[in-house]
């Protein structure tokens, strides 16, 4: 038998260890039965497409899944393609806090940053 040198596959999304921290912060005080928590990509907004993060209480079949150190983060399986090569990261000053993205395949976004196209 042909020995097969299989390719790990470079996730979807890159988490900066300020998002992998917030997704522990958020698995630390989930909802009883959330297993972890899922970024999707509804359609919504100005553009067309926003960005969305939940607790998932259960695992889709297309989903990629993500082992963090604080718990499981998940990319729904229809917004992979909208997403490959972004980082996620979180950030917080005096006046808001949020996941951040650098998204290489937004081609625009609404002026109130809440929504991109591709």
């Amino acid at each position: 038998m042909a020995e097969t040198n299989t390719r790990t596959r470079p996730a979807a999304v890159v988490l900066t260890p300020a998002a992998e921290q917030r997704i522990a912060d958020l698995m630390a005080k989930a909802p009883e039965g959330a297993i972890g928590v899922k970024l999707s990509t509804p359609r919504r907004g100005c553009s067309g497409l926003a960005y969305s993060v939940d607790y998932v209480n259960e695992e889709t079949r297309f989903d990629e899944k993500i082992e963090t150190p604080g718990g499981v983060f998940y990319i729904d399986g229809g917004s992979v393609l909208y997403l490959v090569g972004s980082i996620m990261d979180w950030r917080e000053d005096d006046f808001a806090a949020g996941f951040v993205f650098e998204n290489p395949n937004a081609k625009g976004s609404c002026g109130c940053g809440e929504s991109f196209t591709v």
